[in-house]
């Protein structure tokens, strides 16, 4: 008998009997503003204002002005369900990611009688076809652009139709037929076929993936150098559930979509068209991003003309995603641990023990690395480990460097290290003048002129917490008596 292929649904069964995991309710809730401002105080943490907490993943089964339609938010926001949905470790995420994204199993395309994806297909040509009222897309708060779609996965291919790729980004339903999105200029395969087609002048066709099996939606997070233009990141997903992804064609497209998701919209990413992403609005903000802050509304996203809505018969799910939270992390974070561990286990092996992107970086800005030292000739080896991850992740800003004895997941035990291992006036590197991500609000001229030319530039940090190799037995903790039966005590 052939395995049940993987989709939400099914991660949904493996979870939801975990209170803990995963939470439902049938209250009535507001898709603007409201259910994002409620799962802030449940279970949003990461960069979110605080009060916020880490807690399970909801399902909003009554959605104001949507019947029928349920609303699930916060499904990656826990490392630890993230490693209960992949089976596997959570404190080795970034190695299971690391395998997974070196040993890729690719997707396969299936008959159009096995996408669910396709149970209901509303075309741009029905007399009242409207985004607006057929995609439950929430805002995140009262002053966002518009309704995002936070969670979806665009899946393009070049011109020649020899390479595709998916990515994620932020798209605002503009209009009954228009959404706008925002592309980061470089490092972006979908935004490198886009400008393919926009010299042709022609419009480039996609799909848009909404409600998906999380091993799709982490793994396509993946960037180059880890994944290069033609890997296809479906190809993580596969390898995670041993078992390939299924696409299929597209109802009115000439391109492939997922086809167990929940949601699919068809489109067009239309040459030298733009819009300003706040035209409804005018708030000049686009929505909450990763570091906490709004972003500012873009003054001319590229458009997606949008052909099609499809979605599955039974009570389908729009999945979203709150900005800065703590989910975020998760799907950033997650494949950067992983690339960053590739890289310096090729040129430094056996150095970089572990790698940790913490929530309070938002999974992009910051990372921890633990470092194995074995002999007096490693001694330095820790500081080129953090130059190899600046040199590869150009969106990193700081770097903590922690020996094997610190706990990378408790910031307590980090941070200890500043305040015991640590000399300020020799064990701070500063790296003046670098590229970063443009949606930290300090990357301005106005800040440090000094360093920052541009905006999107950047000094960058490395704070070396670890012990000299030949001052180790002057760092030893306190040694507890091992207790190895302690648990019960607690029964």
């Amino acid at each position: 008998m052939a395995e049940q292929p993987w989709d939400l649904r099914r991660v949904l069964d493996e979870i939801k009997d975990d209170p803990a995991e995963y939470h439902e309710t049938d209250v009535e809730v507001d898709p603007d503003a409201e259910l994002c401002g409620v799962y802030r105080y449940i279970g949003a943490r990461g960069t979110v204002e605080r009060p916020t907490k880490l807690g399970p993943t909801m399902m909003f089964n009554n959605v104001k002005g949507f019947p029928d339609t349920r609303v699930l938010i916060g499904l990656m926001a826990s490392r630890k369900r993230v490693g209960k949905m992949f089976h596997t470790d959570y404190k080795t995420l970034g190695e299971f990611m690391n395998h997974a994204v070196s040993n890729p199993v690719w997707a396969k395309v299936v008959d159009e009688s096995q996408a669910p994806a396709h149970e209901v297909v509303k075309k741009a040509t029905d007399p009242d076809f409207d985004l607006r009222k057929l995609v439950a897309a929430p805002t995140n708060t009262p002053e966002d652009a518009g309704p995002y779609i936070t969670c979806g996965v665009v899946l393009g291919s070049s011109m020649d139709g020899k390479e595709s790729d998916v990515t994620i980004h932020r798209m605002c339903i503009e209009g009954k037929d228009k959404l706008g999105i925002y592309i980061m200029p470089g490092g972006r395969h979908i935004g490198h076929f886009a400008d393919e087609y926009e010299k042709a002048n022609k419009p480039m066709p996609i799909t848009i993936n909404i409600g998906l099996d999380p091993a799709i939606t982490i793994g396509c997070t993946f960037e180059p150098p880890t994944t290069p233009l033609g890997y296809n990141e479906l190809g993580v997903a596969g390898a995670i559930r041993q078992q390939p992804v299924e696409i299929v064609d597209g109802v009115t497209v000439d391109e492939k979509a997922i086809a167990r998701s929940e949601y699919t919209i068809e489109g067009y990413i239309m040459p030298n068209e733009r819009i300003r992403e706040d035209i409804n609005t005018d708030t000049g903000k686009a929505m909450p991003e990763f570091p906490g802050y709004d972003g500012d509304a873009n003054p001319a996203l590229q458009v997606i003309k949008v052909t099609a809505v499809t979605h599955r018969k039974d009570n389908p799910i729009m999945q979203s995603v709150i900005g800065p939270s703590e989910e975020h992390v998760s799907m950033a974070g997650l494949p950067t641990e992983a690339s960053i561990l590739a890289l310096t286990d090729k040129a430094i092996p056996g150095k970089v023990v572990n790698v940790y992107n913490p929530p309070a970086g938002g999974g992009k800005l910051m990372t921890i690395m633990q470092i194995h030292k074995d002999n007096e000739a490693d001694e330095g080896i820790q500081r080129q480990a953090a130059l190899l991850a600046f040199s590869a992740f150009k969106e990193l800003k700081t770097v903590y460097l922690v020996d094997e004895d610190v706990d990378i997941f408790d910031m307590n035990d980090v941070v200890w290290t500043m305040n015991t291992r640590f000399q300020a006036d020799q064990d701070i590197m500063v790296l003046p003048g670098m590229r970063n991500h443009p949606l930290d609000p300090s990357e301005r001229p106005q800040y440090d002129p000094k360093s920052i030319r541009f905006r999107g530039m950047s000094s960058k940090l490395v704070i070396d917490g670890t012990v000299p190799f030949d001052m180790k037995d002057q760092f030893e903790r306190a040694q507890f008596m091992k207790v190895p039966d302690w648990k019960k005590y607690l029964e």
